[in-house]
């Protein structure tokens, strides 16, 4: 088998996410917890890119970086070219985390209202934006629904509508289909890509999933265990307009034995 080449820089791109070196160290009462170490990470404009490794690697924690939720401890990191903080400030990224987080006592439509209202835009803008990314997300005519009466997976739309709402250029993702029952998974997997295909938004999401990491990516990033560090960047190049059908192909399960081998290879299972 021809082995799936590791996805070189093109100057043409531009590098939404440039990482160069980053570690980051918590330091705790019980002594300091290297959670990253010498992490370097290009994410160009446009791109798919998962995050995969074993539970501690430090793959959230990466997200938060980026994020500025969380503060690097060495290394450096931009985001559209300015600080993660200055990138939170002006907005540049919409955030889903692994739970919905939508408030109960708010309808659908005011959950995704929340942050415009937060930024101050009038109710003809709110509205506007609302009924778009409720369509984006195929949620239209559920506006008035309260976060109770939809599925799980009806939740976590509505939570990538509010977090498309803000306009972002980067969309990060917390293992938002984590929770969900693998029927249900599929059709959101499916969704999420014609919602990339449609937005062009870069994104940056988080998996334990194999085949989830290789049939949404176009670029899979796998991590060892902590310190986080990069083992292997996978370039998918599976075609933009993939099917669930692409899992059966040859190029996808040579893709999926990579990723598994840089997962046995970056991880001691005798610890």
């Amino acid at each position: 088998m021809t082995e799936p080449s590791l996805k070189e820089p093109d100057s043409s791109e531009k590098s939404v996410i440039q990482i160069d070196d980053l570690s980051l160290t918590f330091e705790t009462n019980d002594g300091p917890v290297h959670a990253l170490s010498h992490i370097d990470l290009s994410i160009a404009e446009g791109e798919f890119v998962s995050l995969i490794g074993p539970s501690g690697c430090g793959k959230t924690t990466l997200l938060r970086v980026i994020a500025d939720l969380e503060r690097a401890t060495g290394g450096t990191i931009s985001v559209n070219g300015v600080s993660p903080e200055e990138a939170r400030l002006h907005r540049a990224y919409g955030y889903v985390f692994q739970a919905a987080a939508l408030y109960p006592w708010r309808t659908i439509d005011r959950n995704i209202a929340l942050p415009l209202e937060i930024m101050g835009l009038s109710k003809k803008e709110q509205n506007s934006r609302i009924a778009k990314n409720l369509d984006l997300v195929n949620l239209t005519g559920f506006e008035k629904k309260f976060p109770w009466q939809l599925s799980g997976g009806m939740q976590q739309r509505a939570s990538i509508a509010r977090a498309l709402a803000v306009e972002p250029h980067l969309l990060l993702m917390d293992e938002p289909f984590g929770a969900l029952d693998e029927i249900v998974r599929d059709h959101l997997n499916e969704q999420l890509l014609k919602l990339w295909a449609k937005t062009n938004k870069t994104v940056v999401f988080v998996t334990h999933s194999i085949p989830e990491a290789v049939f949404l990516s176009s670029k899979i990033v796998v991590m060892s265990p902590r310190p986080g560090r990069v083992h292997d960047v996978i370039d998918c190049g599976l075609p933009r307009d993939r099917t669930l059908d692409v899992r059966e192909t040859p190029q996808f399960l040579e893709i999926a034995h990579r990723v598994r081998e840089g997962l046995k290879a970056g991880h001691s299972y005798d610890d």
